[in-house]
């Protein structure tokens, strides 16, 4: 009996040590403790009350991983990229970068989805739209720090942990490509002509007698681009995203608070725009759903955004990240909603032929 005392006095006690974040090893001095040995019977419920030093090592421990956090691995390439460059980033930041980015002039095309749809259709797939849109948003801050240890900064790193690093390189580098080039692209045509507009209204013919033509305003518009481009990170233009996000606010705001205070014309209609041909109808009904998905922008900035900001296991980005996004969404239903129906109830389906 004496020898089994003692065979279970001996016996070392297992303790649960939390897994180390990867990059992280254990700090200097602490031990990975193996039991409290020695004692047994009354003097070893006594060594457990009192906390034995093994429990103390492990206490210290974990203290010192919430302290520190789940660190990701740095990659080297993290330290110059524009992205990535500042880890300053906050809430507010969040905020004004998600509503410049989900919120543009094609918010001002939403009355004409709704004459291709009409009052009931086009309500519902709006509404379904921008749900969706919040639900792929919350998909990607989660998944922004799927992985402890881990942070998919761009869709070409999500990618490949999703499929693999070369089919995940090829599946998200085209889209990326093309749609980078098609977007660049519509900026530049919009902004070239906006620019030229803005000058026509405030200058006039009496500033120059030979104006600049359309194809040198474009010019101008990527110069200035290129000038922007200059700046170190995302975050040092987080002012500029707050004048962009506040101008869309201004523009939609002013576009259905000027159209529901005229009077409508007397021959508005509310029917829904349709031709007796199957493939026309058809046609029209895919554009206005069209109009809807286009109107939101795509999240296109989205694991940027959120790789500006600090994470760390008591604090994760993603806490502050769908914070500031929830705001930028609230405003953005705000705009996109009014201008649609505030459009639609002012002008009808005679939108679709002006």
């Amino acid at each position: 009996m004496a020898a089994a005392g003692d065979g279970v006095a001996s016996e070392p006690e297992l303790v649960s040590i939390p897994a180390t974040p990867l990059g992280l090893s254990t700090p200097e001095g602490a031990a990975t403790p193996t039991g409290a040995g020695g004692g047994g019977g009354a003097g070893g419920s006594r060594g457990k009350g009192a906390g034995t030093p093994g429990r103390r090592v492990v206490e210290g421990l974990r203290g010192y991983l919430e302290d520190v956090g789940h660190l990701t691995r740095l990659d080297p390439r993290d330290a110059w990229l524009p992205v990535t460059e500042s880890r300053g980033g906050n809430a507010s930041y969040a905020a004004f970068h998600s509503l410049n980015a989900g919120l543009g002039f094609q918010a001002l095309l939403l009355p004409l989805a709704f004459a291709g749809l009409g009052w009931s259709w086009g309500i519902i797939s709006l509404t379904i739209a921008y749900f969706w849109q919040l639900y792929t948003l919350w998909i990607l801050v989660k998944l922004h720090e799927a992985v402890p240890g881990r942070r998919y900064n761009r869709y070409v790193e999500l990618a490949q942990a999703a499929f693999g690093e070369k089919l995940g390189m090829w599946l998200a580098l085209f889209p990326t490509i093309y749609l980078s080039a098609g977007t660049a692209t519509a900026l530049i045509l919009v902004g070239g002509e906006t620019m030229k507009l803005f000058f026509q209204i405030v200058c006039g013919p009496i500033c120059s007698p030979s104006p600049i033509t359309t194809v040198e305003w474009y010019l101008v518009f990527t110069s200035l681009a290129v000038v922007l481009s200059q700046l170190p990170n995302l975050n040092s233009i987080a002012g500029l995203s707050l004048i962009g996000g506040a101008t869309a606010i201004m523009y939609c705001t002013m576009s259905w608070v000027l159209s529901v205070s005229q009077l409508r014309p007397p021959t508005v209609s509310y029917d829904p725009v349709r031709s007796t041909c199957f493939g026309t109808s058809l046609i029209s009904t895919l554009n206005a759903l069209g109009i809807v998905a286009f109107a939101f922008r795509g999240h296109n900035l989205a694991l940027e955004i959120q790789a500006t900001m600090p994470s760390t296991f008591k604090h994760p980005a993603h806490v502050p990240m769908w914070r500031g996004a929830k705001v930028a969404y609230l405003l953005i239903a705000v705009c996109l909603f009014p201008v649609a129906v505030g459009g639609y109830w002012a002008y009808g389906n005679m939108a679709s032929a002006s």
